[in-house]
């Protein structure tokens, strides 16, 4: 179907045809050209990682983080159940379970006292989901991790840009996954990052995204031939994407800029059907700068959210709801045979919306939305 306000609509600077073009004249549009160097420098230097390698999808470097760590069959992942399913397949692929917990109600994120009441002596690692491009309580987290050992994949697949306090989400944690799908923020249509924090694992890294041969390091001179040495797969996106992407990349600020307009404008417009208990609005922690991945309201029940998205729809505005939880899924419920008890989890993802934001939304096309959300309400 066609919206007269469609739910999301890619950015374009100007740059990403003209940088496709030079990686067509160049002639070699093969993978981690001078485009996807030029991607993972920008990302290293801008945003303070280690090192950034470029990937198919954020789904290719959630799977990597888990090859890399050595995670495996008999192995537990703390995750959040409210998040998109790949965060778990990249776990279960590798025959470790993924061991789903609560979320904090104002910001949607993993909740801390969550993720202590499940640690085990089988669990490897945790997984914070950045929902929204609002920072998870990183302190509590890398606190935890470290008093039990365990390490940290921040999943930021909406968190491109966004901070928590000075630091750029995924540049916090061990690892991090970056997403640049049509739907993010910054995107090449299909693609994603790996975020490199620990230095001890940048060369495991290298191996298993170049199908587990030590190609990376022959080409940097350090091993005479490349053979294979490791377990790996093919993760590298071709250098017409990193074309495509870095035009994306130097229009960071000006993105989140227009965002940032388009959510603070909702904000304002709600604040009275808040007020009155019509709505709840999303929460920003005083820690946190988001990028404005996206806006959405709760409403009291599922069948206000419903009757709601079914009126907007209706009346050429496309809003839709998100995640249906993992633990409540077929999939996850094969997996736990005793459903973990998800209160906040599950209210809140039955009573969500997500409303049209993105660069170029007008103000009247805002107008017309807010409208007709509280002619609803």
């Amino acid at each position: 179907m066609d919206y007269a306000i469609p739910f999301n609509k890619p950015f374009r600077s100007g740059n990403e045809l003209d940088y496709v073009s030079q990686a067509v004249t160049a002639g070699d549009i093969s993978g981690d050209g001078a485009f996807a160097k030029r991607c993972s420098t920008l990302l290293e230097t801008q945003f303070g990682i280690k090192k950034v390698l470029l990937t198919p999808s954020c789904t290719a470097a959630l799977e990597m983080s888990i090859m890399i760590l050595g995670i495996g069959a008999g192995d537990e992942v703390i995750m959040p159940s409210f998040t998109f399913v790949s965060t778990a397949n990249a776990v279960v692929r590798a025959g470790a379970t993924p061991v789903f917990v609560d979320v904090d109600c104002r910001t949607l994120n993993i909740d801390p006292a969550c993720i202590r009441a499940a640690i085990t002596e089988r669990t490897r690692a945790i997984i914070p989901v950045h929902y929204a491009g609002v920072g998870c309580d990183m302190d509590a987290i890398m606190e935890i991790a470290a008093e039990y050992h365990l390490q940290v994949i921040e999943d930021a697949a909406q968190g491109v840009n966004a901070r928590h306090h000075s630091q750029t989400l995924g540049a916090i944690g061990d690892l991090g996954a970056y997403s640049f799908h049509q739907t993010k923020n910054f995107s090449c249509g299909e693609g994603g990052a790996l975020c490199i924090n620990d230095e001890a694992l940048i060369e495991r890294a290298e191996i298993v995204r170049e199908k587990g041969t030590n190609r990376s390091q022959f080409l940097k001179g350090t091993v005479d031939k490349y053979t294979w040495v490791d377990v790996g797969s093919s993760y590298l996106p071709s250098e017409l994407t990193a074309a495509f992407l870095l035009g994306q990349l130097e229009a960071v600020e000006t993105i989140t800029q227009q965002r940032r307009e388009c959510y603070q404008r909702y904000m304002e417009l709600f604040q009275g059907s808040a007020e009155a208990g019509k709505m709840t609005l999303p929460v920003i922690p005083d820690a946190c700068r988001s990028n404005y991945h996206l806006f959405h309201i709760l409403l009291p029940t599922p069948q206000q959210r419903q009757g709601l998205i079914n009126r907007l729809n209706e009346q050429g505005i496309h809003a839709v709801f998100h995640y249906v939880p993992l633990h409540s899924s077929p999939m996850g419920i094969a997996l736990n045979s005793e459903q973990p008890a998800l209160p906040v989890t599950e209210s809140c993802s039955e009573r969500l919306v997500r409303l049209p934001i993105y660069p170029g939304l007008t103000t009247e096309q805002q107008d017309r939305i807010v409208a007709e959300v509280q002619a609803f309400l």
